[in-house]
């Protein structure tokens, strides 16, 4: 199983931008599918962004433009700009690994509101 830890989340205005990372308890970031998910307060689950193994990114359509997926390999760890930030993006975001167990972080929470 992976271990991953979320970090950079927080409490911004909109129009505000946030970083979040992830990091991963051993080298799977060059190995696996790295997502971000979130989790909307009293909604369902929505995808994100993804990096795979070989680099290639894709993003939801509410995110494109204004999110982006990043990784250093060396450091274990997938980043995700957030610009532009709207009050529905606010949610509880949360890394995931595309292995074999599906493994997700803890999460950290962002709130976007004036």
């Amino acid at each position: 199983q992976v271990q991953l830890v979320e970090s950079g989340g927080g409490s911004v205005q909109p129009g505000g931008s946030l970083r979040l990372s992830c990091t991963a308890s051993g080298n799977v970031v060059k190995r696996y599918n790295m997502n971000w998910y979130r989790f909307p307060p009293g909604k369902e689950r929505e995808f994100v962004a993804k990096i795979t193994n070989g680099g290639t990114t894709d993003y939801d359509m509410s995110v494109r433009g204004r999110f982006t997926i990043a990784r250093d390999v060396a450091k274990n760890t997938v980043y995700l700009q957030m610009n532009d930030l709207k009050p529905e993006d606010t949610a509880v975001y949360r890394c995931n690994c595309a292995n074999n167990g599906g493994d997700w972080g803890p999460g950290t929470q962002v709130i976007v509101s004036s």
